[in-house]
């Protein structure tokens, strides 16, 4: 198996050779995997890992779940239920394990396909939906579940990380930053920037790059010419490449960065090694600029299905917990869907709230004008 990027425009040969839980490739770098494509267990030497049964059930739950929820909110969008949607149907493994990694008192700051991540927080599924659906500007409290709202603009997240990442070594805390973004992000600004500060002030901050080898329409080829995970090397701090498509190897790999980082050792880059099986969101179409033999491909390194095969081999899950995880299934895209349907529209006024903590003259001028606008339409059906 070869781990090179299947976006790349022609073909290229490469052969693959199996050391230590490692792949390496005549012109691809080592891979941290801790669990083959065939649901395979390997060790690697310096990312070790020995969940129980229990831990393993949990993270199989965890993906099968979230994609569930993604599949349902894929399809409340092409009924109109929703403006848009951002899946991150082949990436469950790269978000859960990295999710698992984290403490309660750490901080995470995602992009807008950490739904994933958002599970292991604690957020209600549902809460992610009401962004998409317009009723609000995310329905969580991000003090709450140290879990940031999502974030758009591509890439800003990264800065806003390493700041808190700076504050939170101020303040001499016992934890540390998560911060998300894709293979495309990496060429923002904001991230160079946020790669700056975080080394210089010795930040304790994870950058987890999922590449999913597309930024939208355009592969990884375009966006780099070394990978990704290297960059940090100019930054001086370390960046390791992992299997995104193993669960495994994502926990142990950002559990040993974020350690890394409370600790005091500084910021790593981790880049997750993945693959996009759907669109980049709801309006974009794939099928325009990639093959269908990349999803092919790529569908024998699912992750789930990988995860699902070991349990299944070890004897560690029977069909019971599966038809069992199958009505889970079942009830929580029923309470997706039902919830969406019944979420309210929001308040009118509610758009000048919680601009300033204090207060503002322009901001209480332009509410009293856009009172007036609303009232007019009501002045107007009474005058009919």
């Amino acid at each position: 198996m070869t781990v090179e990027s299947t976006a790349a425009r022609k073909p290229r040969r490469s052969g693959a050779k199996r050391t230590s839980g490692k792949r390496r490739t005549t012109d691809q770098p080592e891979l941290v995997q801790l669990l083959t494509p065939e649901g395979e267990r390997v060790e690697h030497p310096e990312y070790s890992l020995d969940p129980t049964p229990d831990e393993l059930r949990a993270m199989y739950r965890d993906m099968v779940l979230t994609r569930r929820f993604d599949g349902e909110a894929t399809t409340l969008q092409r009924q109109g239920e929703l403006g848009l949607w951002a899946s991150l149907l082949g990436q469950e493994a790269a978000q859960i394990g990295s999710g698992r990694a984290l403490r309660d008192e750490d901080y995470v700051f995602p992009t807008y396909r950490e739904h994933g991540v958002a599970w292991c927080r604690g957020v209600d599924p549902v809460n992610l939906l009401g962004m998409f659906r317009g009723v609000n500007h995310g329905g969580w409290d991000p003090n709450s579940n140290n879990f940031h709202l999502y974030t758009i603009v591509i890439g800003s997240q990264a800065l806003h990380a390493t700041g808190y990442a700076m504050g939170v070594a101020k303040d001499g805390a016992d934890a540390a930053v998560l911060a998300y973004f894709g293979d495309g992000a990496s060429s923002q600004g904001d991230v160079a920037e946020a790669f700056t500060f975080a080394a210089v002030y010795n930040a304790p901050v994870v950058f987890f790059c999922q590449n999913n080898q597309w930024a939208i329409s355009e592969p990884t080829e375009r966006q780099t010419r070394v990978p990704l995970y290297q960059r940090a090397q100019g930054y001086g701090f370390p960046g390791v490449r992992v299997d995104g498509n193993d669960v495994l190897a994502c926990l142990a790999v950002t559990k040993a960065a974020l350690e890394r980082a409370r600790t005091g050792q500084g910021p790593m880059l981790i880049e997750a090694f993945t693959y996009r099986m759907g669109a980049h969101t709801t309006s974009d179409d794939p099928t325009r600029y990639r093959r269908a033999e990349e999803r092919e491909l790529w569908e024998t390194k699912d992750p789930i299905l990988r995860l699902r095969t070991h349990l299944t081999a070890q004897g560690l899950a029977d069909d019971a917990f599966f038809a069992e995880l199958e009505e889970e299934s079942d009830a929580l895209a029923k309470r997706v869907r039902d919830a969406v349907r019944a979420m309210p529209d929001p308040d009118d006024m509610a758009l000048f709230e919680h601009i300033y903590a204090d207060g503002h003259p322009l901001v209480d001028e332009e509410r009293a004008q856009f009172a007036e606008y609303q009232a007019s339409f009501a002045s107007a059906e009474e005058g009919n």
